[in-house]
């Protein structure tokens, strides 16, 4: 019988704790290059916040962190390889909703997110935007209903990849909305928003960060926010809520992960110098024009964030009868 969540946490941080002191006698850590393990395809949000935060850390620990891309299966190739790599701290994950999602979503996981990795600190989080191509004929959030209504089965939404949050977001508005969309995954939201410039899907619920560049030159129109509040950085656009949305509400997180067995002293000390670097005025400007507001809560807080997510979306999941292998 699986230990409740309180006990779980107990008995994780206990293990932390009584290997932590010793975890840097033999050096100062980082004493060579960090890899940080993004599993989404370069240009997406995952990626944004993974090189802002990596610069900043490479110059504050004076080694490289080094930004691989190993995207596919919606954040589960990527996420694999951290999950499986030594816990020395040398390998770390920057992930996104995906973590949660996918145990719910696949029948076989290549990892289990609870055993296999260790939460760090959530780093960064933002509304969704709900976007279609700038010459679709749906000028608003009503009229795009009001057309996947009409036409069951028709409209195709983009994602980064089966399992992403973004995948589960379009599921979500699906679902407020009562419409039936068809799903595109791609491996990483970038891709995505390429496809809808271009006119191959009809939609996509992504993270501002990704779609903002597009949205300056008129390519994407953005029809509505996913928070309850607008977003100071498009003041013209509605939230889905006084779009005619009232139910639908989705906000994007961004964070840290080290493999199970990595030392108390790393994973406090990369918490610490995550914390000092978000607090930074120019890190905060940055997400600001990224849509996003620093987070950095601590390991204990994190992981109850993902132990409450599993179980959420594990209900999502059930309830749109979604399925991926």
């Amino acid at each position: 019988m699986r230990p409740s969540t309180t006990r779980r946490h107990a008995l994780v941080f206990a293990a932390l704790l009584a290997g932590g002191g010793s975890a840097l006698a033999q050096g100062a850590w980082p004493g060579k290059p960090v890899r940080l393990i993004v599993p989404f395809a370069p240009g997406g949000s995952t990626d944004v916040v993974a090189r802002m935060v990596g610069q900043r850390l490479s110059a504050l620990w004076g080694q490289p962190v080094v930004i691989e891309n190993r995207a596919g299966a919606g954040g589960n190739v990527g996420a694999d390889v951290v999950a499986k790599a030594a816990g020395d701290g040398y390998t770390l994950l920057m992930a996104s909703g995906s973590v949660t999602i996918n145990p719910a979503l696949y029948k076989k996981m290549p990892f289990d997110t609870r055993k296999d990795l260790l939460p760090i600190t959530n780093v960064a989080q933002g509304p969704m935007l709900v976007v279609v191509q700038d010459g679709s004929p749906h000028k608003t959030l009503k009229e795009l209903i009001a057309a996947a209504k009409a036409r069951p089965g028709t409209i195709n939404f983009a994602s980064a990849g089966v399992g992403s949050q973004v995948h589960l977001a379009g599921e979500n508005f699906a679902d407020a909305a009562g419409v039936d969309l068809q799903h595109v995954p791609y491996k990483g939201e970038a891709l995505g928003y390429n496809d809808l410039v271009a006119g191959q899907v009809q939609m996509m619920v992504g993270n501002f960060a990704a779609a903002s560049a597009l949205l300056a030159p008129n390519r994407l129109r953005a029809l509505a926010v996913t928070s309850r509040q607008r977003m100071p950085q498009l003041p013209e656009v509605p939230t889905a809520h006084e779009a005619g949305l009232p139910k639908f509400e989705s906000i994007g997180w961004f964070g840290l992960f080290a493999p199970a067995g990595t030392p108390a002293a790393v994973i406090q000390k990369v918490q610490r110098d995550v914390a000092r670097v978000m607090g930074e005025t120019e890190i905060k400007a940055r997400l600001y024009v990224q849509g996003m507001t620093p987070v950095v809560n601590s390991t204990a807080d994190f992981t109850r964030q993902i132990d409450q997510e599993l179980e959420r979306w594990a209900k999502v999941v059930a309830a749109r009868k979604l399925q991926a292998n």
